[in-house]
């Protein structure tokens, strides 16, 4: 190890000596394999497996394996989010229990499960969809595999079960899920889901009275072919059988070898398309075609070697398991990297039969609450935050285009509504655009705005879209990424507020402004608590921050004049951050007044997170810290479940014990044998909303950016071990280590930016 600098820091509490070091090897194991010793009661005790936009959940059960197959986007007419079917693998002899072993290679990204004489390697290719199971033994035998779906007759959805759908509770009489087509040749089936023409979405348009825009509206539904193929070389087919799994019948399609062999080989390849079949088969066998294990599998783990390779956070002692499971949970994400769709908040690609959650949702594996196609957008923006330290920049684009395609319809509706330009984007928004069925109301009395949700939480929940305007203008800051062609939408996104809340005025009475010439956001809402609000303080923030990253976007890349003077007369006209007195201590407040409270979100926190305008660094400290100490919505409401993010908070108000008390509450293991299950909590599990809070927290304990300064270990405890790489912005890098309270190695790239690095 070659020490380029000794650096030695006393304007802190804690002097440190710090270790600049130019090439050197990590000190620190590499992402550390997941192993169990023995096989799994179900599929609750699954483990994880993908790439691309597939996850598996794969389980040993009486000597079978058995694995889940998902897709991101393989959605149906009701907009459940469907799985692709069932798979079992049988060995004769079978797996040895006693010398049982099934292994998640973290940092190549795939599966063994082996015994001592046979090994079953199970792998998703990260650039096709394709799913690869290899067997490969010392010893020569034969092998049964079965494609087992529940969907293959028509199922009656029932009431509480139609909470997986877009109709939530509102779902029509006689809905249900419509089977799959399923055929059977001689060493392959073929399966697929055929949506109708007619689907939710088209009941949704004729609910909120936009049926005269529905020609122009964007329909991901109507058509939507979805499905794939497993090809079986060496097996023959042996007809069909049925059964019942966890309370759900099924029917099974078998496979068989002739003869006894040391390797034996399956491929399951998706597709998907719209309308036509024969368009959708064609697309099916280009891929199969294109396969090449060997060359696939090498670029596969190269893929996620390059993934590991360009962030992390490893420890041990005390704080390993929490680092652990930010590990594993980014690998859920990374299965997920290059998706047409984003990684559901409710469970990602990873859902499970649903009884083994909730032992009276005796539901097919299919369900999951809160939806498949609706997107809860305060949920969601927890699950991508993190990228941005992370340096998963093209893993945010299945996020960032979510808005992109449904950009029109959110124009032309407000434009059909009010009357007005700019894009509203409601919360609980389904993938084409609108408010969810149910959550829009179905007993809406005569003369209600139609542009407004009749819902206690989401009226006036807008502002949510901010935050992914934000996390599209840090990527370009961060990794230089090339965001003109989200642009469009930022601006509208703010042209909404700048134009709506005018227009409110207009009708409530004769000034567009108050009297000190800012807008009027009332009514507003703080998140889904402080209800019919008055300039609430998440809002506020939300436009000041992303107005001025936008200003600046533009001026750096020369954008007209007369276009930087309107967004920055919009910023001036946006109000304070409303502030108030408790118990002698100025805090900020989730509003100027708000008629009710009706969640338990302390919304007058999100200045902090994820505006950053107040917290470590910053003059704005002591008001933050007020707020979190004396105000009695923050005591009553902070909490650690699912969405809570009361250890973001702390970290970001530099509360080193609050921050590790929430950080160990967070990042726990889940219920689940996979640790990294959390949930059901407020959603579903697994709970990725809970995962990506706990990436955020402990981001946020490790490094934090005020201006240009680079602020390390801020509400990281001295005691914890830890080796990260993170990224700050300017497309910069962060590796140092923590050992014993001293800080042994830092790695700063580029490195002119070590002069703004603080030990803190």
């Amino acid at each position: 190890m070659t020490v380029c600098k000794i650096l030695k820091t006393c304007s802190h509490s804690l002097a440190l000596l710090v270790l600049l070091v130019g090439t050197c090897l990590p000190t620190w194991a590499k992402p550390a394999d997941l192993t169990w010793e023995t096989p799994s009661r179900n599929a609750s005790e699954s483990m994880p497996c993908g790439g691309g936009d597939i996850g598996l959940n794969v389980w040993v059960e009486q000597g079978d394996i058995l694995f889940y197959v998902s897709r991101s986007g393989a959605f149906d007419e009701n907009n459940t989010l469907l799985k692709q079917g069932r798979f079992r693998v049988r060995l004769n002899p079978g797996l040895d229990q006693s010398s049982f072993r099934q292994v998640l290679h973290v940092e190549e990204g795939y599966l063994t499960v082996s015994d001592r004489s046979v090994t079953v390697r199970i792998w998703v290719d990260v650039f096709r969809p394709v799913i690869h199971v290899e067997m490969d033994g010392a010893r020569k035998s034969t092998a049964q595999v079965w494609y087992e779906s529940w969907r293959y007759e028509d199922q009656a959805i029932r009431k509480a079960e139609s909470f997986q759908t877009s109709y939530k509770f509102g779902v029509p009489p006689g809905t249900v899920t419509r089977r799959d087509q399923i055929a059977a040749a001689s060493q392959s089936v073929t399966f697929y889901h055929h949506n109708q023409d007619s689907t939710v979405f088209d009941a949704t348009v004729a609910q909120q009275g936009l049926l005269p825009l529905k020609p122009h509206l964007w329909d991901p539904l109507g058509g939507l072919i979805f499905g794939g193929r497993m090809v079986a070389p060496g097996f023959r087919y042996q007809g069909t059988e049925e059964g019942v799994y966890d309370q759900t019948r099924y029917r099974a399609w078998r496979y068989a070898t002739a003869t006894p062999s040391r390797r034996h080989s399956l491929l399951i390849a998706l597709a998907e398309a719209r309308h036509s079949v024969d368009e959708w088969q064609s697309e099916l066998e280009r891929t199969i075609r294109s396969v090449r294990p060997k060359r696939d599998f090498e670029a596969t783990t190269d893929w996620w070697r390059s993934w590991w390779n360009r962030s992390f956070i490893e420890s041990d002692g005390e704080s390993l398991p929490y680092t652990r499971n930010y590990t594993l949970f980014r690998y859920m994400m990374g299965c997920n990297a290059k998706g047409k769709w984003p990684t559901k908040f409710n469970g990602g690609l990873f859902c499970f039969d649903p009884s083994f959650v909730r032992p009276d949702f005796t539901f097919t594996p299919d369900y999951r609450r809160w939806g498949g196609g609706t997107h809860t957008a305060q949920n969601q923006r927890l699950l991508y935050w993190p990228m941005l330290k992370s340096g998963d920049y093209d893993a945010l684009k299945p996020q960032l285009d979510f808005y992109l395609n449904i950009l029109r319809t959110a124009e032309m509706k407000t434009r059909h509504y009010w009357g007005h330009g700019g894009a509203n984007f409601t919360e609980q928004i389904e993938n084409f655009g609108l408010p969810e069925h149910d959550e829009y109301g179905l007993r809406r009395p005569d003369g209600f705005d139609p542009g407004l949700e009749y819902n206690a939480w989401l009226e006036y929940t807008w502002d949510t879209v901010l935050e992914f305007c934000q996390i599209a203008l840090e990527s370009e800051r961060y990794g230089g990424c090339d965001i003109s062609g989200y642009i469009p939408w930022i601006k509208s996104s703010l042209d909404f507020f700048d134009e709506h809340y005018r227009y409110l005025a207009r009708r409530l009475g004769r000034q567009q402004l108050d009297g000190n010439g800012k807008l009027i956001i009332y009514p507003g809402s703080g998140g889904e608590t402080f209800k019919m609000a008055y300039n609430p303080s998440s809002t506020v923030a939300g436009l000041k921050v992303v107005a001025s990253s936008l200003i600046a976007y533009l001026q750096a890349h020369d954008a007209d004049t007369t276009e930087i003077n309107r967004y920055q007369a919009f910023l001036k006209s946006i109000p304070d951050i409303p502030l108030r007195t408790v118990a002698g201590h100025q805090v900020i407040s989730p509003a100027v007044v708000w008629a009710r409270v009706n969640n338990i979100e302390p919304t007058m926190l999100y200045p902090v997170f994820p505006w950053r305008l107040y917290g470590v660094g910053r003059d704005s400290l002591q008001t933050a810290l007020d707020t979190w100490r004396y105000d009695p919505y923050v005591q009553k409401f902070n909490g650690h479940t699912s969405w809570e993010q009361a250890n973001i908070w702390a970290a970001c108000l530099g509360l080193t014990d609050d921050a590790v008390k929430f950080c160990k509450l967070k990042m726990q293991d889940g219920p689940h044998r996979f640790p990294a299950f959390w949930g059901p909590g407020h959603d579903w599990t697994p709970d990725h909303n809970w995962g990506g809070s706990g990436m955020i927290g402990m981001q946020e304990m490790l490094m934090q950016e005020v201006g240009d300064r680079i602020l390390l270990f801020p509400a990281w405890p001295k005691h914890w071990n830890v080796h990260f790489k993170l990224h700050a912005s300017r497309q910069t890098t962060v590796e140092a280590e923590l050992r014993n309270g001293k800080v042994t190695m830092l790695k700063v790239t580029p490195r002119e930016r070590e002069k703004d690095v603080e030990i803190r």
